[in-house]
């Protein structure tokens, strides 16, 4: 079984799953986003958001360009 380690947390689904292609088309592995939850809720029910997550040996990697991917999406 693989350990996960949360790299990021984003507010809206859509940039999650934008992240989550985004990080595999730079040969990354993230965890799916789960389908699923309550309409309208799209922070998740931590209140910290939707968690972006890499195996933990992809972590360290993965985590400065996720924030950089996000940094860019904001800007836009």
């Amino acid at each position: 079984m693989t350990d996960y380690e949360t790299i990021l947390y984003v507010e809206r689904e859509s940039v999650a799953r934008l992240m989550v292609t985004a990080l595999r088309a730079h040969g990354f592995t993230p965890r799916e986003i789960a389908d699923g939850g309550l309409p309208g809720i799209g922070t998740g029910l931590t209140g910290k958001g939707l968690a972006i997550a890499v195996p933990t040996h992809e972590a360290r990697d993965a985590q400065p360009l996720a924030e950089a991917l996000l940094k860019d999406m904001i800007a836009r």
